[in-house]
Order: structure tokens, then sequence, then C-alpha cells
């Protein structure tokens, strides 16, 4: 059974939504100065620092140079295809509308996810005695940075100013 709706429900429905107000330039400069940002190349270069640790800590740990080398290979697998992404991104700011930066970020967001396949498929011909538990592991710890750095982005001004 099909049930219609006359045009007047609709319009109930769209009163009950808050108005949508057009932000002046002063005002989208105010919301975007209050919203600090992180850069992702400071997110990237996070991920590099993170993979040398974790590469170190697995050195360490297994008492053995191919773990290290392993899980900075494995580490390299995530910042190396990020690092590319947004070297094409940089240059998507230019695109002549909004569809082609659209197309563009779609084709280097393939073009990361593809290079990190092949990169995680070539690791034991490139890495003598592999060891892929710390492959695994600079892999996984390298790419949570995202994460960690959305958490110590900087704090909004007013969030303190009300304690």
């Amino acid at each position: 059974m099909v049930t219609v709706t006359s045009s007047s429900e609709f319009d109930a429905d769209e009163s009950d939504a808050p108005e949508f107000k057009r932000l002046s330039a002063e005002e989208a400069q105010a919301l975007r100065e209050s919203s600090p940002h992180v850069s992702p190349w400071r997110v990237v270069g996070l991920q590099v620092v993170v993979g040398v640790l974790v590469a170190l800590v697995a050195w360490g740990y297994a008492g053995s140079p191919a773990a290290g080398a392993s899980a900075m290979y494995g580490a390299a697998a995530v910042f190396i295809p990020a690092a590319l992404f947004l070297r094409g991104l940089a240059r998507q700011l230019r695109a002549a509308n909004a569809g082609s930066a659209l197309v563009g970020f779609f084709v280097w967001e393939m073009v990361k996810i593809v290079l990190t396949v092949v990169m995680l498929f070539a690791a034991p011909w490139l890495i003598l005695q592999l060891n892929w538990l710390a492959l695994l592991a600079g892999f996984v710890v390298t790419m949570k940075v995202c994460w960690v750095a959305a958490w110590l982005r900087p704090v909004r001004k007013d969030s303190l100013n009300k304690n």
C-alpha cells in the first residue's frame, strides 16, 4: 500500500527545521579562527616520527635489525602514500571548479590506496627476513596517528574561557 502525503504535511516538517542563516565574510573568518585545524603535513610528519620510533622499539624488542626494517617498511606503507595524496590534493586547490576538484580528490585517494596495497604485497621481495608482526605493528600504529592528531589538535579559545 502506498501512502500519499499532501504538500501541507511537508510544509509542517519544514517549519520544525532551524532557519538557515548565511554568514557574512567577517562571521565566516571568525568561525575559521575559532576552530583551529591541524595541518595534514604535520600529521604526515608525525607519522614519520612514530614510524621511526616503532621501528626502533621493534628492533630493540626482537633484537633483530630485520624486525626494525620490517616495522619501518610498514610505517612507510602509510606515510609515503599519504604524502603523495597530499601533494596531489595541493594541486587540486587550483582546480577550475568544484566538480573537477572532487574528482581529483577521489583519484588521489585511489592512488593512495593502490600504492599502499602494492607496497604491502611487495614487502616479501623488498625486505630480507621479513617479520610480518613487526610490519603489521608499524603499519597499524602509524595509521592510528591520524586519530591521535585529531585528539591533540589545539583547543578552541572560547572553550577555555568557559571554565
